[in-house]
């Protein structure tokens, strides 16, 4: 009795990487710190903006600028006054009343004067205190953000596979701790199911390939004796060749699924040579339905597995033909490169299909107008599987209605 394969201890490890590229200019990022840094510092020069206007209308109110003076002279001899900030003082004769004028302008101007130096100085200061306040903020808010700082390089490490990594945050109990703890249980579950997953591609990939090596086996005892009925050896090599494809395809999709949906082996592939192996496996069955293939298939290499990458255009055929016209149908292939990668086109007539039916094709199970009933075209898997093969070699499929019925499948992918 054969024993289970045991799963992988850790993850697989993609070959993209997760991480954007870093920006040419990180700190003119819009982040979080930042923002908070002008709103302390926007709120601090605000108060203080608000304060100092305060301040100087209570000043200036408080040495009345503006009105009667505090003192002025009445009468005298010979009183003489120089002053060097007040030069219009005591110069040459002057009349009482000239006198007392001078007196009162020189001392509006020393008011005003006091009142300039204030402002000058009040706001060199709000600038020094401004300055002084954005910097404060941008380290408080460094220190508050640090534990986001934290939970964002474990979801960087665990967006490359690296399921075992936690966060562990330590400090008060407050938003941020709940955060990074619920992230943590969220990665625990994962791990859990991550570890289920691959258990059971371990565990599938010895059920399937145990009956097709038995298959193989036997058809290879038949074939070896040399008896056998020219027709049987005939049919036993056929059945050998289909077993052999079977395997690779098992493989194949073993392998998708234990990348996590990365092809990680890749090989230089012609996507011409991989259409014209799925037309020569959809010849037969499309020249009894009366459908006619065609199209011109430039060559294109791309980089992936060239089982699963057959299986695509193998698919796309089986549903151009499976569902065409009756009368006088046809299936279009091309391949070539467009604006630097590769693309796939399978066109064909058949029934009209409304373009809110599109997104339905590709779901399992999912056909045109029906959902998970029988039917003698399929089981309905064959759209999802060559979506999910595309998106794992880094492409897309699009689907479009044609002009008088039928379907355009674009498969893109990258050269």
């Amino acid at each position: 009795m054969a024993t289970t394969p045991a799963p992988p201890k850790t993850p697989p490890k993609p070959t993209w990487d997760p991480r954007r590229p870093d920006p040419p200019f990180p700190w003119l990022r819009p982040t979080i710190r930042i923002r908070l840094t002008l709103l302390y510092g926007g709120m601090f020069l605000i108060a203080g903006i608000l304060l100092l206007s305060i301040i100087y209308l209570l000043a200036a109110q408080a040495v009345s600028t503006g009105n009667e003076p505090l003192f002025k002279i009445v009468s005298g001899d010979a009183i003489r006054v120089s002053s060097d900030k007040c030069p219009a003082v005591g110069s040459g004769q002057q009349s009482l009343d000239e006198f007392n004028a001078a007196i009162s302008n020189c001392i509006d101007h020393q008011r005003q004067v006091a009142l300039d130096n204030l402002l000058s100085r009040s706001l060199l200061a709000l600038l020094g205190l401004a300055v002084i306040a954005f910097a404060f903020g941008y380290a408080m808010a460094g220190r508050v953000l640090a534990p986001l700082g934290r939970i964002t390089r474990t979801a960087r490490a665990v967006a490359g596979s690296d399921l075992s990594r936690r966060i562990e945050l330590d400090g008060p109990d407050d938003e941020l701790k709940e955060l990074a703890d619920t992230f943590d249980d969220m990665l625990e579950r994962l791990q859990r199911a991550f570890t289920a997953q691959q258990r059971f591609v371990g565990n599938a990939s010895h059920e399937l390939r145990t009956p097709l090596a038995i298959n193989r086996t036997l058809l290879e005892v038949h074939l070896s004796d040399p008896g056998a009925p020219v027709e049987l050896q005939q049919l036993g090599r056929t059945l050998l060749a289909t077993n052999e494809r079977s395997e690779q395809l098992v493989e194949g999709l073993l392998l998708l699924a234990r990348s996590d949906n990365q092809i990680v082996e890749r090989k230089p592939v012609d996507l011409s040579e991989v259409a014209s192996q799925a037309i020569d496996q959809v010849r037969s069955e499309a020249d009894t339905k009366g459908v006619e293939i065609r199209g011109e298939r430039a060559p294109v290499v791309v980089q992936g597995n060239g089982v699963l990458l057959e299986r695509i255009a193998l698919n796309l055929l089986q549903n151009a033909v499976r569902y065409n016209v009756p009368k006088d149908g046809w299936v279009e292939v091309t391949t070539e490169v467009q604006h630097g990668q590769a693309v796939l086109v399978v066109s064909n007539t058949g029934p009209v299909v409304p373009a809110y039916e599109i997104d339905n094709l590709f779901e399992p199970f999912r056909r045109l107008r029906t959902e998970r009933t029988g039917s003698d075209k399929g089981v309905g898997l064959g759209l999802s599987i060559a979506r999910s093969v595309a998106r794992a070699h880094g492409g897309h499929i699009v689907a479009e209605p044609r002009e008088g019925g039928g379907l355009v499948m674009r498969v893109t992918l990258p050269v």
